[in-house]
């Protein structure tokens, strides 16, 4: 089946939703559940409704299934960012942000009938004793781990354990005969949230964080340490695509460009109650130049950092208009493991903006304004953006910032559109390019794992064949693709998917950012 254009933005929506979602259940780190609440009627009458059904109904009946529809019920009537956590989804999220979890340390697939290592992360427990790329895992602990369906929930208990905890793996490698066996011990794994860091120029330095967990300012101040030791006196900070995280992660990077005592953010509670949040110190780059950049997809703490720089006329801020969440949540535990994370308060930018937008009209109105303003041309040119001069703010040196809906860039640089483009960038992140590209490198994978990222660069050639072959693979999916005009894009894509699964995030964004638009128009800025 051929997707059509007029489903593009319906696959993109698909995504920012996603993202977004997950972002709003990680804005503060904090977590109550020590309020007590004394007993009401509403209360009561909820606690019998349930009772009843428990012990009256005519058939058996999940009640806490019931309590799941009935909490989410409520919430929906509140904002779009007020939501309930399952027990079962409570755990991967708090791991995902708190930056690491115990455990063996390699990305897989489950990949026809084993379990396959795409990568040992680099210094991880499998790297350090040798696991590569390609390997099968076929047992763990005498547990088989081939021929059958192994669900990620199942296999990370099997993974998964005590840190200085042993595993011991059975690996089937191309090449060799015989199983080779791995004593693997556990241990701490990081998940970084830094995902790129290094030189655009000889001057200009690029950091890309994907969310804000609670390693994310270590790993920041790692990188922008780094690229200073390389020589960067101007910065491009990546915050596209980045849906939010913890809010004092973001401060603490905000800090970094700031002198000190300037207002990063305010937020009002519900009582009118004030909170202050200021620079506590002189930042490692408030000398330096820097460009924020983001898109449609940018929210929460990301457009915490960028109202911050763009209102205390630090920098630049590039690329399109973000989100718009400017609702703070904190965690309350409802004594079952699950959670809910309840709005408590609005953010405010230094000068007074809320860049929440609306949401009265319910949640999927608001979820798809991404196509609202693919529709009006938003994305496209800077002049379809509405804006409100009740909502006009100045900032400190006279530019005029508004609120209403959203950090609005400095500097446009529209989406590309292209029907052909927009289903690329698709595809780049979802599992077709990825799986295409792992068979590519199982015709020879020894080579390929011998490769340092400089002979990859230099030796690896994405050939005419391989973009048909990777053409026919998506059709056989149902996806029809053309590459006339794109076959150079193609290529570099298919190419930094393969950098990717060798050497990692960094060598992947580094060959996707070769031909993107806003990397561009930044070192453009940077040269001016």
């Amino acid at each position: 089946m051929k997707l059509k254009k007029k489903y593009i933005p319906f696959l993109f929506s698909v995504g920012i939703v996603f993202g977004i979602v997950l972002g709003s259940f990680l804005n503060f780190g904090s977590s109550s559940d020590t309020a007590f609440f004394g007993s009401n009627k509403k209360k009561e009458k909820l606690n019998k409704l349930i009772d009843y059904i428990d012990y009256e109904y005519v058939d058996t009946v999940d009640t806490d299934s019931i309590v799941d529809v009935t909490v989410n019920g409520i919430l929906d009537h509140l904002d779009p960012h007020s939501t309930y956590i399952p027990p079962e989804e409570l755990k991967e999220i708090e791991e995902n942000m708190k930056g690491d979890f115990v455990g063996i340390g390699v990305r897989f697939y489950p990949y026809k009938d084993s379990i396959t290592v795409i990568q040992a992360i680099v210094d991880g427990p499998s790297d350090k004793v040798g696991i590569r790329g390609g390997d099968r895992i076929i047992a763990a602990d005498n547990i088989p781990l081939f021929g059958q369906a192994m669900s990620d929930d199942s296999l990370s208990k099997i993974l998964k354990g005590r840190v200085n905890t042993f595993v011991d793996l059975k690996i089937k490698r191309q090449g060799e005969s015989e199983l080779l066996s791995f004593r693997v011990k556990r241990d701490i794994v990081p998940i970084s949230s830094v995902v790129a860091s290094y030189m655009l120029t000889d001057q200009l330095g690029y950091i890309k964080i994907n969310r804000f967990a609670e390693t994310t300012y270590d790993e920041f101040m790692t990188a922008l340490k780094a690229l200073k030791r390389e020589g960067a006196t101007q910065l491009a900070l990546d915050l596209r695509d980045n849906p939010g995280g913890y809010v004092s992660s973001a401060e603490a990077i905000a800090d970094e460009f700031l002198k000190k005592n300037k207002l990063i953010l305010f937020t009002k509670n519900k009582t009118g109650k004030i909170n202050e949040t200021y620079s506590k110190r002189g930042g490692i780059f408030e000398d330096g130049e820097v460009f924020i950049l983001i898109n449609e997809n940018s929210a929460s703490a990301s457009e915490i950092v960028a109202g911050a720089l763009q209102d205390n006329d630090k920098g630049l801020i590039v690329g399109r208009r973000s989100f718009g969440k400017g609702l703070v949540q904190r965690e309350m535990s409802l004594g079952d493991g699950s959670a809910v994370r309840l709005t408590i308060a609005r953010y405010y930018t230094p000068t007074g903006r809320s860049i929440q937008k609306p949401y009265e009209l319910g949640n999927k109105d608001y979820f798809e304004d991404y196509l609202e303003r693919y529709e009006n041309g938003e994305l496209r040119s800077a002049d379809s953006i509405k804006v409100a001069d009740s909502l006009k703010f100045k900032t400190p040196l006279g530019k005029i910032v508004y609120g209403g809906g959203g950090i609005i860039p400095d500097v446009f640089v529209p989406k590309n559109i292209d029907y052909e483009i927009e289903h690329l960038n698709y595809l780049l992140r979802s599992g077709y390019m990825r799986m295409f590209i792992f068979e590519q490198l199982e015709k020879d994978r020894s080579y390929y794992n011998a490769l340092s990222l400089e002979e990859f660069q230099n030796d690896i050639v994405i050939s005419d064949t391989i973009v048909e072959d990777f053409i026919s693979y998506a059709q056989l999916r149902g996806i029809n693709l053309r590459a006339k005009k794109y076959r150079e894009v193609y290529k570099n894509y298919l190419k930094a998917t393969m950098a990717k699964q060798l050497f990692g995030d960094n060598a992947f964004e580094q060959m996707v950012n070769q031909d993107d638009a806003i990397i561009r128009k930044i070192i453009s800025l940077s040269a001016d």
